[in-house]
């Protein structure tokens, strides 16, 4: 039975390679090592070591991010404690900021306060408001006759007023009489509401 031409050409294959030397056959062995390491490296390691170098980029891109981003956080928490306290203290202030209709009543509670307090009221006299963004001063000019000892519980007796009220500009002097007279300002605020918004005009009558 006749080979086939597959069987006559691996049989000439194998009679060529007999027929090499030792070093022939261990530089073709070398050789088909090194091509299959290269072949490995261009098709299997290379792509792979270029991803992983991806990655690696990838990942440190995003550790930095994170990084930044509970820096960011921190500085979050913190403002809004910061906010808190402000708006805490912002509502206590506004408290002490009495409304419009409540200024006739501590003009009277300082008026009051002098009297009390043992002083002869020789000018009390509101001037006009200061605007003060959301809200107003109110300066009250006043002199008093009285002792010294008078006025300063007198000043204590203001500064003890459900609403803020400031004796500034304070001035003692005395009379011929020998009689002590202090002149001062006491200056209250008025909390100002925002204006509320105007109405839209009318759209024209179509004729």
């Amino acid at each position: 039975m006749e080979k086939s031409a597959t069987s006559k050409k691996l049989d000439e294959l194998f009679e060529r390679v007999e027929a090499l030397t030792k070093i022939q056959r261990i530089l073709i062995c070398a050789g088909v090592f090194i091509l299959l390491i290269v072949l490995f490296g261009s098709f299997s390691f290379l792509p792979n070591w270029k991803k992983i170098g991806k990655l690696n980029m990838d990942y440190k891109k995003l550790s930095a991010d994170l990084d930044k981003s509970k820096k960011n956080a921190r500085k979050l928490a913190k403002l809004r404690k910061e906010f808190e306290s402000k708006r805490r203290d912002f509502n206590r202030v506004m408290k002490s900021l009495p409304e419009s209709e409540e200024i006739s009543s501590l003009l009277t509670g300082i008026s009051e306060s002098g009297q009390e307090s043992g002083l002869e009221f020789l000018l009390f006299r509101p001037g006009k408001e200061v605007n003060k963004n959301f809200y107003a001063e109110i300066p009250v000019a006043i002199r008093v006759a009285g002792g010294y000892h008078n006025f300063v519980q007198f000043a204590d007796r203001v500064a003890r007023l459900s609403r803020v009220v400031n004796i500034r500009n304070i001035d003692m002097s005395r009379n011929k009489a020998g009689q002590l007279t202090t002149s001062c300002q006491a200056v209250t605020y008025k909390f100002i509401e925002a204006a509320p918004p105007k109405a839209a005009k009318k759209k024209k009558k179509k004729k």
